[in-house]
């Protein structure tokens, strides 16, 4: 059974950059299995983020152009909206999270998703009763410096 998912930035760049195998693979099996199903949502917060984060490892407009209209085209995209703002607003204070990571939380739950997929956040801590963060990364070791 398919379920709503919002899936934040940093998910969508290790998709797209291979720096750390382990993570690059496991986010592109989450990306292309539920992809399938049309259950993707990110918002334009996501889209933002990720032009900004794949210019750090050098990637050029243009890649970052078509990895872009591919999670458009693939993924419920979703505006980042006053009311959105407030929620993230009480959600911070509520949950303690940066502004940011309280939008994305604010984003999913205005539009019914029932995971939001992020390594930034607890690990399946559940939000509002209605929202659970899953770290797909929770059993991956981490990278040595």
């Amino acid at each position: 059974m398919s379920v709503n998912a919002f899936i934040d930035t940093n998910i969508i760049v290790y998709a797209h950059v291979s720096v750390e195998a382990a993570k690059h693979k496991m986010a592109l099996d989450l990306l292309q299995g539920s992809l399938v199903d049309d259950n993707i949502t990110v918002s334009t917060q996501v889209l933002g983020e990720f032009y900004s984060a794949m210019t750090k490892y050098k990637r050029s407009h243009n890649e970052i152009v078509r990895f872009m209209k591919e999670i458009i085209r693939d993924s419920n995209v979703v505006d980042v909206s006053l009311p959105i703002v407030e929620s993230c607003l009480k959600l911070k204070e509520t949950y303690g999270y940066s502004y940011w990571d309280s939008l994305i939380l604010a984003a999913a739950l205005a539009n019914n998703c029932a995971v939001v997929y992020s390594e930034d956040m607890q690990h399946n801590q559940v939000i509002e009763g209605r929202l659970t963060v899953v770290n797909p990364f929770a059993n991956v070791p981490e990278k040595k410096s």
